[in-house]
């Protein structure tokens, strides 16, 4: 009888769960044609699943092209010219900063080495040995460092607190050999976060990185972690940071969007209530990312960020021409929030887009009225 009990129970489950496990990954079986759920993102020319690149949110040639003969030949040199060749104060530098010493990251967790293997990321130990003056190579290796520390270890431990104590002090090195550099402050804002820096000494470290790029978002996306309630601070104090930054943003910066990234960083772990992402406070926040991708340059680096975080929204929020509109400029890279936060991006990437194809469809649209 118990077992008639228990087949019964996991039945019903499965009456409660199923509609909403197909609508949430848009992979119900066997629907008729025309059905939204037949939708097919390759009618809108989109990129294939397994062929998404999740290492950066938009195209970089120049940056796929260095990174790929890097891995290739195991010489850094290629990557330190195009270091010195990117603007320092600029988001670009920074991103690019970030995704050698991802590859490196990244690498290393694929080949630790051992007796007669080379390790992964080999190449910028050799950078740091035969440069070390090279003001490139210190923030990649300082970068490096956080990352290893996040990926490798849990916040909280000593393991975790040793590597970070070595970025902090790789961070110093790297802003010595570029005293108008922001990236090695930038930096540091994860190193803050790791070891639980006080307001005083984050304070002092955010007034750095304003003296060198007052408008750069890559520095306020980092600063608003810390601020965040999860960590050291307060909704408050992050709604207050993002709303801040967004209300002295220079015409044209994506900084407008500063406040979407709050709403998300707190959102609830589970929040199933369609409603939520019609607030007054999330609707208010989209159409401030809105605003800063309508006014921003389409060159703009950090433009892709904002872009894969309303495709995000405007999904939850079943707007689905708008989310339709952002994925067509973005589609093809996903290396961002909040797709990073999934152990397959590309995967979540793609329900995503799914949800938007047959949502975009059943309301009358199709690729003959989607504006490019």
């Amino acid at each position: 009888m118990e077992i008639l009990w228990v087949l019964m129970a996991l039945v019903m489950l499965g009456f409660v769960l199923l509609p909403f496990l197909r609508r949430r990954r848009g992979m119900i079986e066997q629907v008729p044609p025309g059905h939204p759920d037949a939708a097919d993102p390759a009618n809108y020319g989109f990129v294939r699943q397994e062929e998404l690149d999740i290492r950066m949110p938009g195209p970089d040639q120049d940056l796929l092209d260095v990174l790929d003969l890097v891995q290739h030949t195991q010489d850094y040199r290629a990557a330190s010219q195009l270091l010195s060749g990117t603007e320092s104060e600029g988001e670009l530098r920074w991103q690019r900063v970030q995704a050698f010493a991802g590859a490196a990251s990244l690498e290393l967790q694929q080949r630790p080495g051992g007796v007669s293997e080379t390790p992964g990321g080999q190449w910028l130990r050799v950078w740091r040995a035969e440069a070390p003056k090279d003001a490139g190579g210190a923030a990649v290796h300082a970068e490096f460092l956080v990352q290893q520390a996040w990926r490798t270890s849990t916040p909280g431990t000593d393991e975790f607190r040793i590597i970070m104590e070595e970025a902090r002090s790789a961070c110093a090195d790297a802003a010595l050999l570029a005293p108008g550099d922001p990236i090695p402050y930038i930096v540091e804002l994860s190193v803050a976060r790791g070891l639980a820096y006080t307001q005083a000494e984050f304070e002092q470290l955010w007034l750095q990185i304003l003296d060198r790029a007052p408008a750069h978002m890559g520095a306020h996306l980092a600063a608003l972690h810390y601020w965040c309630e999860k960590w050291h601070g307060s909704r408050a104090q992050a709604t207050s940071f993002a709303e801040a930054a967004a209300a002295r943003a220079p015409q044209g910066s994506p900084l407008a969007a500063m406040p979407l990234f709050s709403v998300f960083e707190h959102l609830p772990e589970v929040n199933l209530v369609s409603s939520f992402y019609q607030s007054e406070v999330v609707t208010k926040a989209i159409h401030g990312a809105l605003h800063a991708v309508h006014s921003a340059r389409p060159d703009d680096p950090m433009l892709a960020h904002v872009r894969h975080l309303l495709v995000f929204f405007l999904v939850r929020s079943e707007r689905w021409a708008e989310a339709m509109n952002q994925l067509i400029n973005v589609d093809g890279h996903v290396g961002a929030l909040p797709w990073t936060l999934s152990a397959d991006p590309a995967a979540e990437f793609a329900v995503y887009r799914a949800l938007a194809v047959a949502g975009y469809e059943a309301n009358g649209g199709s690729p003959a009225t989607l504006l490019r």
